[in-house]
């Protein structure tokens, strides 16, 4: 029910920990030149500062001095680091956002055992709801006691289904439960009109990750569908069928998904947020798409006042239309029954955990299922997010950080106004609407202003599924309450402990999380060149991302709306397709190439955001050394720390599958090249580490990248 247009600045191997995409930046300063073997300053330096520790905020002894960091960059800021840090076994990789989750992890888990153990918290409050939630996720006796018996009423509503009509309700209840069947549903900012919600339709339905899955024919995604063939049956035994209604059962899902695959847009696709914007009244949806009775579906959704609705994919539509008149009313029954179980899997008997961890290894090579009180950390935090988010920055934020963060952005900030203003392909009026925007930005950082209200949502220590079930239904719920009331400009997409950040378009606005404001991404005991390495390259990327191949086509109030001329639109995607040139050529793994288009927000957000961070440092340490003499600390420059703080944000151990994987659906390109893709561009990284004209990391002149 997310903003299906925010852009996160990672992906997490089990959901989404990503950067908001946005262009790259053309500005460029001096720096001080440093041969690779023995880095030196131009200037003079100044004694080392004694508020800065040798060391501080970047462990040098992670450098691999073996290798030349002009030819490969990634390999010589953390050679030591990837020897010394292979995956766990629970891990399908491992970089510097999965150190610092596991550190979050054990201040969740301190403060989610202290709430579950406390019994006398007063029914209702925040602490009580917490607790009890918990407490059930990791009260596996109970569970494994209870077995599938606690989903008995739901399932028992959809064997009661007799007719369309019975059908269409249940949907509307499956959207309620979030079980993932057929399409998704939410309220939302109308992108068109940002001052209001809108009801949204998109498509959905898949089981697996991907829609290529199902329609591929190469070894993988064959092996892949064996693998899910094999899950369906042994699930559905586990569910309560026979060997052959299973095997029948499995049939049915692998054929109706496959369907809704074929009428599903790609992944590059769905990047065009024009062609997902198909406004049309109740009466219009009536008529295209009876069978879904979208004016029925409505009405049980408590949307019966909405009089419009914005279609994401029309064609997705039209054939789930037709399937629900196609299909037996027996088949859809199945697909409905399969999507409420699997979405339950972490409140049922752990053999249904095990079937999908199963899927899970031939997808991703994982070699071990996460211990539960991990799984049910991120579980707590997602269903309430706000109300553990609330004891999280008591113990694990300061207001100090936030300061200096506030800090940082807004000298980020004035440094992207630096760049559009001095950008020699951007003609003044889309440069007046650009800085228009940029100076509209909202900051978000650490926490929300005004907590979400839980009163309304009932939980126990009865039962784990309950308790899911009422999140579930209490979240649809706060949801789609929104419809008809002025846009909630406080609302965050992230909770507070998430080791992540994002830029919403539609609201304009960029999102730090506490959980994200640590070490290494921000030490606000380190230098300023390992910050701004770090935590100012994602601040500046999540600014960029309001400028990239999606964000630049909303304006500063959040419109999808074209601000640009023609000319400058034109001259824009001209460098972006160079960028999306360079990225097509890396390869994670043998024979499998990024995908330029798919990854081209992000990429640019990487490249720009490097960019504005760079610039931003370079205005910090003018106002601190007028004279130019900057320090070193453990003997390298500010721009070499600068640059080995980006790379330590990305370095990262990751399995074959899980790469493969991800360059089929996520958005951001491999940690490598993230790294060194924006690197390859940038002049001032070339003259930091004295690279010459013949290093692979240095680009032609003529073939480098250059938007922001």
């Amino acid at each position: 029910m997310k903003n299906r247009n925010r852009a996160a600045l990672v992906a997490t191997a089990w959901g989404a920990l990503a950067l908001g995409g946005c262009a790259s930046s053309s500005k460029t300063t001096t720096a001080s030149t440093a041969p690779a073997s023995q880095p030196t300053a131009s200037a003079t330096p100044a004694p080392v500062a004694e508020t800065f520790p040798q060391g501080t905020g970047l462990n040098v002894s992670n450098i691999d001095k073996a290798a030349s960091p002009c030819q490969d960059f990634n390999q010589y800021a953390s050679g030591n680091w990837y020897k010394n840090n292979p995956i766990p076994a629970a891990e399908v990789r491992w970089g510097s956002f999965n150190e610092l989750a596991d550190k979050n992890n054990a201040v969740m888990r301190q403060i989610l055992q202290e709430a579950a153990a406390n019994k006398s918290a007063a029914k209702g409050t925040n602490a009580q709801k917490v607790g009890d939630y918990y407490a059930t996720a990791m009260d596996t006796m109970a569970i494994e006691k209870a077995g599938i018996a606690p989903l008995k009423p739901e399932m028992d509503r959809i064997g009661a289904i007799k007719n369309l009509d019975g059908l269409q309700i249940q949907i509307a209840r499956s959207q309620q439960l979030q079980t993932g069947a057929f399409f998704n549903t939410y309220v939302g900012q109308d992108d068109k009109i940002s001052t209001q919600y809108a009801v949204n339709f998109n498509q959905g339905g898949l089981s697996l990750p991907d829609r290529d899955y199902y329609l591929k024919d190469d070894a993988r995604s064959k092996n892949i569908r064996a693998a899910y063939q094999t899950y369906l049956v042994n699930t559905f035994k586990l569910a309560g069928d026979n060997e052959a209604t299973a095997k029948k059962n499995a049939a049915t899902i692998m054929r109706l998904e496959t369907r809704l695959a074929k009428a599903s847009k790609s992944r590059v696709e769905l990047r065009d947020p024009y062609a997902n914007y198909n406004k049309m009244t109740v009466a219009e949806l009536q008529k295209k798409y009876p069978n879904l009775n979208p004016k029925h579906l409505l009405e049980h959704l408590d949307l019966k006042a909405a009089k419009e609705v914005i279609v994401g994919q029309p064609a997705f539509f039209q054939e789930l239309n037709t399937m629900l008149k196609q299909e037996p009313l027996a088949d859809l029954k199945t697909y409905l029954r399969w999507h409420l179980v699997t979405s339950m899997t972490s409140a049922l008997p752990q053999a249904f955990g095990d079937e999908s961890f199963k899927l899970t290894q031939v997808l991703t090579g994982a070699k071990k299922q996460q211990p539960r009180w991990k799984r049910m950390n991120r579980a707590t935090d997602g269903a309430l997010g706000e109300a553990f988010g609330q004891l999280y920055v008591d113990k694990a934020f300061t207001p100090e950080t936030k300061a200096k963060a506030m800090a940082m952005v807004q000298n980020i900030k004035e440094a992207m106004g630096e760049h559009i203003q001095q950008s020699d392909w951007m003609s003044e009026a889309t440069k007046k609407e650009a800085m228009r925007k940029l100076n509209a930005f909202t900051v978000k950082i650490g926490y929300p202003d005004q907590w979400k209200d839980y009163s309304a949502l009932t939980i126990s220590r009865d039962s784990y599924l309950q308790n899911v079930i009422a999140t579930r239904m209490w979240q649809s719920k706060d949801n789609t309450s929104k419809f008809g009331k002025p846009i909630d400009r406080k609302e965050w997409g992230m909770t507070p402990p998430t080791v992540n950040a994002y830029y919403n378009p539609a609201m304009n606005e960029i999102v730090f999380p506490a959980g994200i404001m640590q070490p290494p991404f921000f030490d606000p005991k380190a230098d300023d060149a390992v910050n701004y390495g770090g935590m100012g390259a994602v601040i500046g990327h999540e600014i960029t991302h309001g400028f990239d191949d999606q964000g630049r086509q909303y304006d500063a109030e959040g419109n999808l709306k074209d601000w640009w001329t023609k000319e400058d639109a034109e001259k824009f995607e001209a460098r972006a397709a160079v960028v999306g040139k360079q990225y097509d050529a890396f390869s994670p793994v043998d024979s499998v190439f990024v995908n330029g288009k798919l990854t081209m927000g992000e990429n640019l957000a990487d490249l720009g955001g490097l960019n504005i961070a760079y610039t931003a440092l370079h205005k910090e340490l003018k106002k601190q050394y007028p004279n130019g003499n900057y320090p070193k600390y453990d003997g390298l420059t500010p721009d070499q720390r600068f640059f080995l703080s980006w790379a330590q944000v990305w370095r990262t151990n990751a399995r074959p599958e899980y790469l493969r994987q991800q360059v089929m659906t996520d958005p951001h390109s491999p940690a490598q090249f993230r790294t060194n893709g924006p690197l390859m561009n940038m002049p001032q990284f070339y003259e930091a580490f004295g690279c010459k004209e013949d290093a692979k990391m240095m680009r032609a002149q003529a073939d480098r990248a250059k938007v922001w």
